[in-house]
């Protein structure tokens, strides 16, 4: 029995060893195919990628329900029922066909029946002028310079609107109150035509006026109360197109913007396409609107 373990001892020493090899080599042989697969896999995938779209997506009109005016107003009153006709407003939404990436239309008009009155003008100009004599005359809520820039620092902003008479806009600048002012779109500038010799005729244009931007190719405004009768909202809606489409027309020829949509709605209301006419043959009487609600 002593003999038997020399002779058996390099024979298991010999059958580790290979099955060690083996168990090395075979993976290793294996994994090479694969890597190369995976590899041309990787580089012959050449998907293209889709270019985003330089216009804002546009439905199809004719598969839309179109209202006239006073249907329109019909439905957005039913849902406006038991509110405070003052406290909720017409809106009109108006959609573009533009480029995303193109000059934006931005304008203020007086509408000829004001949707808000109690507009706060400040005007920035010196106090003891005859400049400060006109703006208050005119409905200005706050005149001045010390007095106003002090209070804005102090995060007291109490006013909706804000224009410069050209002898203070260097002490308005001296002031610094743009960090302030800017985020709010209140900071006077000439380029916004805030900045103007006339204060008095300035602050008569701003009380009752409304101001309209273009964001994403929809420009929205306050329309009117909802104590305004059909006639009065034709009116002041036939004088925000034409004051739109005026904007439009004076934009450079190499910019297409046109009107796609206009859509009535209110502060609680879903919006209703216009089609253009003031009253459909179904319509109820425009005198049906023109009482409380």
């Amino acid at each position: 029995m002593a003999t038997s373990r020399p002779i058996f001892a390099p024979l298991s020493r010999l059958a580790a060893s290979s099955i060690a090899v083996a168990r090395y080599t075979t993976p290793q042989s294996a994994l090479l195919p694969l890597q190369s697969i995976r590899c041309a896999a990787t580089k012959s995938s050449g998907k293209k990628k889709k270019k985003g779209r330089n216009t804002f997506i546009q439905y199809d009109l004719r598969k839309a329900d179109q209202f006239s005016l006073v249907d329109a107003m019909h439905y957005i009153r039913a849902f406006e029922v038991g509110r405070n006709p003052h406290s909720s407003k017409y809106e009109v939404h108006v959609r573009l066909r533009s480029l995303k990436n193109g000059p934006v239309v931005r304008n203020r008009l007086r509408l000829p029946h004001p949707v808000k009155t109690d507009v706060r003008i400040c005007v920035i100009c010196p106090p003891d002028s005859k400049h400060a004599t006109e703006a208050r005359a005119a409905g200005a809520t706050l005149v001045g310079e010390d007095e106003i820039f002090n209070q804005v620092k102090e995060g007291i902003v109490e006013f909706d609107r804000c224009i410069c008479h050209p002898d203070s806009l260097q002490n308005l600048n001296k002031a610094g109150l743009g960090r302030i002012l800017g985020p709010k779109g209140l900071m006077p500038s000439t380029k916004m035509g805030t900045v103007v010799p006339n204060v008095g005729a300035a602050v008569r244009n701003m009380v009752g006026g409304s101001e309209y931007r273009e964001k994403l190719g929809v420009i929205r405004m306050a329309i009117g109360q909802l104590a305004f009768t059909p006639e009065e909202m034709q009116t002041n809606v036939k004088a925000f197109m034409e004051t739109l489409k005026k904007d439009i027309a004076q934009m450079s020829d190499r910019i297409t913007k046109e009107i796609h949509e206009v859509v009535l709605s209110s502060t609680n209301s879903p919006g209703f396409t216009l089609n253009g006419e003031f009253r459909g043959p179904d319509s109820i009487s425009p005198k049906e609107l023109s009482g409380p609600m």
